[in-house]
């Protein structure tokens, strides 16, 4: 199997999954980067923290940890999150915040995979392509899910209204 086709499963997966399931995309997308915040500052302390209890077998090494890192809180917020888009107008829009998840989600991961496996994939043009747009993908992924959750703000108002009657 090439490894371009790899990629753009990677890419499209997460996307299809995000939109079949309703997943609010832009909560996964802020998920992301907040795994790739834990990767930056928390990941060196938990690799300590982990091989301490057990030194002399190495039972995680610095690259699962870091995977680790960034994949739960995006996991956990797909899982949670399922079907929280209503309507089909905001289901149509979440293909952005969606996309710009999976772009972002791959440009982290494949970097911290096994080297030779690393080295594959960012070997190919569909991987030039994502690094080149790498800050295109996270400004507008970041404008998009903010705007996401600003909408959202009256539907919160709404419910607390409800609740008081």
């Amino acid at each position: 199997m090439s490894y371009d086709v790899i990629l753009l499963a990677a890419l499209a997966i997460p996307v299809l999954l995000f939109l079949i399931l309703r997943v609010n995309a832009a909560m996964v997308f802020l998920s992301v980067c907040l795994g790739a915040v834990l990767v930056d500052h928390v990941a060196g302390d938990a690799d300590l923290i982990v091989n301490s209890f057990s030194p002399t077998t190495n039972s995680l090494s610095q690259t699962t940890i870091e995977l680790l890192l960034l994949l739960v809180p995006t996991v956990l917020t797909a899982v949670i999150m399922a079907f929280s888009v209503q309507g089909r107008m905001r289901v149509f829009l979440n293909i952005f915040p969606a996309a710009a998840s999976s772009i972002l989600l791959v440009l982290l991961a494949v970097p911290m995979l096994p080297r030779s496996l690393a080295f594959n994939l960012m070997t190919q043009d569909v991987w030039r392509i994502l690094s080149n747009a790498e800050a295109l993908v996270i400004g507008a992924g970041a404008l998009v899910s903010l705007f996401f959750l600003w909408t959202q703000r009256r539907n919160f108002r709404s419910l607390d209204r409800h609740s008081k009657h």
